[in-house]
């Protein structure tokens, strides 16, 4: 099997995550990071208003949500659409390139929850094995 440097070298590619000071680091932080992965899966069937999204990502605060959206508006994988009304109205969608994101991380999301049962019984048998935390 290839190792990544080799991968990264038949690719021809002008970035490489591993090395510290890529951009693309950051870009995916904001990707798989606990918020930015379940904003982008959120938004994948339609645009969502702040609150319809808070209430879709159940957990996230309003304070991270809006630090999420703003990352990931900025890397170009969301967009804000703010309607001047009375009260404002402000819409999240993804863009072409989020849409290509959130896809391939749904693809992921699906393929770990398929697995859970797997997962857990991996859990069990390491509590008993290694004493729970």
């Amino acid at each position: 099997m290839d190792t990544t440097q080799e991968l990264m070298e038949a690719q021809d590619l002008p970035y490489n995550v591993f090395a510290k000071a890529c951009p693309s680091r950051v870009t995916l932080e904001h990707v798989t990071g606990r918020w930015g992965g379940l904003t982008l899966g959120a938004l994948y069937d339609g645009s969502l208003r702040f609150n319809e999204l808070r209430r879709r990502v159940d957990g996230v605060s309003e304070k991270m949500l809006s630090q999420t959206l703003h990352a990931l508006e900025r890397d170009g994988l969301v967009r804000r659409d703010a309607q001047p009304t009375n009260p404002p109205r402000v819409d999240y969608e993804l863009t072409p390139l989020g849409r290509g994101v959130a896809e391939r991380l749904l693809s992921l999301i699906h393929f770990v929850e398929g697995q859970m049962d797997d997962v857990l019984e991996a859990r069990r048998h390491y509590d008993e094995t290694r004493g729970a935390l």
